[in-house]
């Protein structure tokens, strides 16, 4: 009974914990709930003496192991080989200001970030609170518009106009003053460029082609996204079919 007590407070725990993280930490959290489960099970079997348990377990599957495993991880590894690397990359978009670095996940929507400069360098903004996030907007406004924006950007995506609400000093218009179609900053270079729509070095032209696509898909003012972001995302795609 004890056990299964403990068991039930550990499964409670581990969701309400797992609810809690942002969608692009989901996946790791999972990894490391399942490696602190299988650790404290074989903890448990030790403890009650049933170890041998586990050992006998394995007995069986090491047959079955030695046949499968080295044919899954010479796939996993060919794979890599052939592309992988263009794979991962287009998984994530990145877009960075003097403030703020900030990763878009493609498969979630999800945006994540950190702030690089200023009182609350090297902070991640899933772990800041509306308090902070109001004083670190002022401090972009203050220092770099293309950060407020950016920040602005996350702020509506995880937020939606919530935020606005308690923001006394925002004007309420510095999407509108971006403009879609403008240039949102300072010109892109080539590296900025292939990061914002998630692409290797010497990506094709259908290839950029089609990672603009995707990216405004998910990024257009018209779709609830951002005017910011799409006119990176334009200029990027300018920039690489120059």
């Amino acid at each position: 009974m004890p056990l299964t007590f403990l068991v039930i407070i550990f499964a409670v725990g581990a969701w309400l914990w797992l609810r809690n993280q942002p969608a692009s930490q989901r996946k790791p959290a999972i990894i490391k709930l399942v490696s602190i489960a299988g650790v404290g099970m074989v903890v448990l079997l030790a403890l009650t003496g049933r170890l041998h348990f586990l050992f006998a377990s394995l007995a069986f599957l090491f047959p079955l192991l030695r046949r499968f495993l080295p044919s899954l991880l010479m796939g996993r590894m060919a794979g890599a080989g052939a592309g992988g690397a263009k794979a991962s990359a287009g998984n994530q978009s990145h877009v960075s200001s003097e403030i703020l670095e900030m990763s878009l996940d493609h498969d979630s929507g999800t945006m994540s970030g950190k702030v690089v400069k200023g009182p609350m360098a090297d902070r991640e903004l899933a772990d800041l609170g509306e308090s902070e996030f109001l004083e670190l907007l002022r401090y972009c406004r203050e220092n770099d518009e293309d950060s407020a924006r950016l920040l602005e950007t996350y702020l509506d995506r995880r937020f939606g106009d919530s935020w606005r609400a308690d923001d006394d000093a925002g004007t309420g218009d510095s999407e509108a003053d971006s403009g879609a179609g403008g240039s949102a900053g300072g010109p892109l270079t080539e590296s900025e460029a292939l990061d914002i729509l998630g692409l290797s070095p010497g990506a094709s032209r259908e290839e950029i082609i089609r990672a603009h696509r995707r990216m405004m898909q998910k990024m257009h003012p018209d779709h609830g996204g951002s005017n910011y972001l799409a006119a990176r995302i334009n200029e990027a795609k300018e920039t690489l079919l120059r």
